[in-house]
C-alpha cells in the first residue's frame, strides 16, 4: 500500500499544478501572448512547473504579449521578448515549447493506452517486451512527436513565412532532436521510479489512474527539460530552432 505521506504528496503537487496552470490560462485571456501557440505552452508548463512555472511566465512570459509587441513594432523597436531575455532563458523558453507537445503527447498516450489496453499489445507486449510500460513507450514517443512537431509548425511557419511543407520540414529539423531528449530523460526518471522506487523500496507498482503516477510524471517532464536544454541551445545557437 502507498504510504499516506506519499499519496498526500501526490495530490498536493498535482493540484498545485492544476491552480497553476488556470492561473496562467486566466492571465492569458487578458494578455495573450504574440505568438498564440505559447497560450497553450505556458499552462502546460505550468501542470509539471508549478510555481516555478508561473514565476517563469510573469517575469519572462509578459515580455512577449501581443500588446507589448505590437507596441513595440509600431514605434520600430525590438520586441521586448527578444530585447529583455537573456539567451540562457530563451533557451529554457524553446525547451518549455518543445515540452509542452511532448506532455500533451505523454498524457493522451497514456490514458488511450490505459482505456484502451490492446494498444500496448499492437506495439510489442508480450511479444517483443515483457514489460507492458516499454510498449507503451513507443505510443508515447509517438504522440509527443506529432504534437511535438504541430507545436514547433505553428511556431516557425509564422516566424519565417514558410509554406505547409517548408514549415512542416523546418519543425521536423528543428525539434526532432530536442523532443527525443526530453522523451529520453522522461524515459529514464519513469524508469527509476517503476523499477526502483516502486517495485524495490515500496513493493508496488506505478499505474496510469493514480496521483502517484501522475506526481511521478511531474518530475519525469522536469528531467526531460534538464536533458533537452543542452540540445535546445545547440540548436539555437546554431540557427536551427528559433529564439523564443
Amino acid at each position: 500500500m502507498t504510504p499516506d505521506w506519499l499519496h498526500m504528496l501526490a495530490i498536493a503537487s498535482l493540484i498545485v499544478g492544476v491552480i497553476c496552470a488556470v492561473w496562467i490560462a486566466l492571465d492569458e485571456i487578458r494578455h495573450p501572448q504574440h505568438m498564440w501557440i505559447m497560450n497553450l505552452v505556458w499552462p502546460i508548463t505550468a501542470l509539471y512547473g508549478s510555481v516555478l512555472a508561473v514565476a517563469f511566465y510573469f517575469a519572462y512570459g509578459r515580455l512577449a504579449t501581443h500588446r507589448r509587441a505590437a507596441e513595440a513594432k509600431a514605434q520600430g523597436k525590438e520586441i521586448p521578448g527578444k530585447k529583455f531575455t537573456p539567451f540562457p532563458i530563451k533557451v529554457a523558453k524553446g525547451a518549455f515549447h518543445c515540452g509542452s507537445g511532448c506532455t500533451l503527447g505523454d498524457v493522451i498516450a497514456e490514458w488511450l493506452v490505459f482505456f484502451v489496453p490492446v494498444i500496448a499489445i499492437w506495439f510489442g507486449y508480450q511479444s517483443l517486451f515483457g514489460e507492458k510500460m516499454f510498449a507503451v513507450w513507443i505510443v508515447d514517443y509517438i504522440f509527443a512527436f506529432l504534437f511535438g512537431i504541430a507545436f514547433q509548425y505553428f511556431t516557425i511557419a509564422p516566424m519565417r513565412n514558410l509554406s505547409f511543407g517548408e514549415g512542416l520540414k523546418a519543425s521536423v529539423k528543428a525539434d526532432t532532436l530536442s523532443l527525443t531528449a526530453w522523451q529520453v530523460g522522461m524515459y529514464g526518471f519513469m524508469a527509476f521510479a517503476q523499477f526502483y522506487l516502486f517495485r524495490q523500496i515500496l513493493g508496488l507498482r506505478l499505474e496510469v489512474p493514480t496521483p502517484e503516477f501522475w506526481f511521478m510524471m511531474q518530475i519525469a517532464m522536469v528531467a526531460g527539460f534538464a536533458t533537452s536544454y543542452p540540445v535546445n541551445w545547440w540548436l539555437i545557437r546554431h540557427g536551427i530552432k528559433e529564439e523564443m
